[in-house]
Parts: C-alpha cells; structure tokens; sequence
C-alpha cells in the first residue's frame, strides 16, 4: 500500500512512520520535514501536496495545533487556533484525501483523551477533540468506494511528559510505539467509524 503520512517528523507521526515502512511504501509529509510540505490550514497548500503525491491506498494525520489555557483569559482568538488547525486542519485533510483514496482506501485523524477526560486549561482541546471524533463517526456512513476512516485517542505520551505532564496529573503516559500499532489497526483493518482509545 501507499501510505501518506502527515505529521510524520512528529513524535507519533515518526512512530507511525516506523511501524509501516517496513511493508508498505510511506511518503512522509509535514510542514517543514518529509518528502512533501503542507500547510492543513490552506486549501491550496492541501490540494497542491495531494496532486503532487498522487492516488493513495491510505492517509494518516497525527498533527494539529490546540491552544492551552484558562478559560477565565481566554479570548475567541485563542480559541480559533484548535478550531483552525488540528479540527479544520484535519477535517480538510480528510475531505479533499477521499478523492484521492483508491477504492477500500482509508483516513486515519488524531484526537486525545482530553475529548472525554476534560483537564484544567484544556476546554480548546476538548472541544476539537471531541468534534474530530463526532466528525469521524459521521463520515464513515457516508464515504463511497468501502473507504474507511477512524481517529486514534491517545493519552499523553511517555516522550512529550516532560512538557505537558503538568496538564496531566495522575494520567498513565503511553509511549509512542505503542500509539502507533493503533494507527496501523487503522490503516490495515478492516473497522470504519471507530476511535482507537489508547490510555494505559
């Protein structure tokens, strides 16, 4: 299969990437890094990096920003860069990949487990968390060609606890090695419309 990756520098995404390349052919993708460049807040950007990879057997997403903090200071605009980036940013990924799937093809999105286990700083995460899913579920009725589309929910990983283990009191972390083999359930089963929880 062909595999496209976006995110794929990232701690997940360089998990993912590692878990398939050995059986199938994976074009890595991310802003900066990887074979090809993408902006997921643009439209251009998306569709310029999709005609430029060509027809896919599947597509992984494991990048998206979110915005961090009180909700007493939070202001609109803070609360945009979640719905911008990693809701919209993801959702367009989706939208404009379906056309470029082969039949049986699939889309795998990230969410988290803040989308049912809410932390203090973290309604933005929340809230697009949780729409990603309802997105997920929602498109999976839908899709033509038997193309598939599932989330994976992780936890806060072993790598990233340094820097968000505060926003995470008492949560087991995950390592990212063990995130990815969701992602490959994803990518290689035969399940649509499933989040992949994967918490302890």
């Amino acid at each position: 299969m062909k595999v496209l990756v976006i995110g794929a520098s990232g701690t997940v995404g360089s998990a993912v990437v590692a878990a398939l390349v050995d059986r199938h052919e994976v074009v890595r993708v991310g802003r900066e890094h990887g074979d090809f460049r993408v902006d997921i807040t643009s439209d251009d950007s998306v569709e310029g990096m999709f005609k430029a990879v060509g027809p896919l057997d599947a597509i992984v997403s494991t990048t998206g920003s979110l915005f961090f903090g009180p909700l007493a200071t939070m202001r609109p605009a803070d609360f945009n860069i979640g719905l911008q980036d990693k809701l919209l940013g993801q959702v367009r990924v989706a939208l404009l990949g379906q056309h470029m799937l082969r039949k049986g093809g699939s889309i795998t999105l990230t969410t988290g487990i803040v989308a049912e286990e809410p932390i203090r700083q973290g309604a933005n995460a929340t809230a697009v968390n949780a729409s990603i899913e309802g997105f997920v579920r929602a498109a999976a009725i839908e899709l033509p060609r038997n193309l598939r589309i599932n989330a994976v929910s992780p936890t806060v990983l072993t790598e990233s606890k340094g820097v968000y283990g505060p926003f995470f009191p008492g949560f087991e972390s995950v390592p990212a090695t063990r995130v990815a083999m969701a992602y490959v359930r994803s990518v290689e089963g035969p399940q649509t419309g499933r989040v992949y929880q994967v918490w302890q």
